[in-house]
């Protein structure tokens, strides 16, 4: 099941999680892509990434779709494939519903909850083609709502049941789907700048490493829906 020089696409991937996932895939000999809506977060991590060859970064915004279309016909025309899609890309806005404002609401619906319907429309011929996998980055809040973030929960309770019912529609054509949902994960999520009291968290490696493995999985084999958590909360 050697992922060597196979072709994926991370979106959100400039830091935190995408970025960690990205080390681990370039580790295992595959070619990455990565995107963000910053040019210059995305060529710092390439730049960071360490291997200009095997790596592509993209600007692209995952609310809109023509973005994504763009950004696969950049790795097609670059790789002339697609195997591994991971719709990492997301934010974060929290507030007592009512204080929650309309422009908060939508950037989460448009970013968390369109954005994978985007790139899953972007990338499901080159899937189609390449017999490849899907996967999206939910959350823990995508099954447990908490106070201050009807939104964020609306949008993550959404990728969950989006992505389950991709997986059902794409199962005929071998492409594998599974939806990710850690708990606290040290990352730059919400603004946060990660340091040593991060360190009962999940690390964004441990989530490269749970991808790596998905991805050398017998193909039999399909672990549709994953909940990821710290181990240890009780040392935060």
């Amino acid at each position: 099941m050697s992922l060597e020089g196979k072709v994926a696409y991370i979106t959100g991937g400039t830091k935190g999680i995408g970025f960690g996932i990205a080390e681990c895939l370039l580790e295992q000999g595959m070619k990455v892509a990565i995107s963000g809506r910053s040019q210059e977060g995305v060529d710092w991590a390439v730049q960071n990434l360490g291997d200009g060859e095997r790596v592509l970064g993209l600007g692209s915004d995952v609310a809109k779709l023509e973005d994504e279309k763009n950004a696969v016909d950049k790795i097609l025309a670059t790789w002339g494939r697609l195997d591994v899609v991971m719709a990492n890309a997301g934010v974060g806005k929290f507030a007592p519903i009512d204080e929650m404002s309309d422009k908060d609401w939508h950037q989460m619906i448009d970013t968390n909850l369109n954005g994978v319907f985007h790139t899953l429309k972007a990338t499901v011929e080159a899937l189609k083609e390449s017999e490849g996998y899907y996967m999206t980055l939910a959350s823990l809040a995508g099954t447990n709502f908490f106070a201050t973030a009807a939104g964020y929960n609306a949008t993550k309770f959404g990728v969950v049941g989006f992505t389950q019912a991709a997986m059902l529609d794409l199962r005929k054509y071998n492409i594998k789907v599974t939806t990710i949902m850690p708990g606290s994960v040290a990352s730059h999520f919400n603004d946060h700048e990660p340091s040593e009291q991060d360190a009962w968290k999940i690390q964004p490696e441990d989530i490269g490493k749970l991808v790596v493995d998905l991805l050398t999985m017998h193909p039999r084999t399909l672990p549709s829906k994953i909940e990821v958590r710290p181990t240890r909360p009780d040392l935060k």
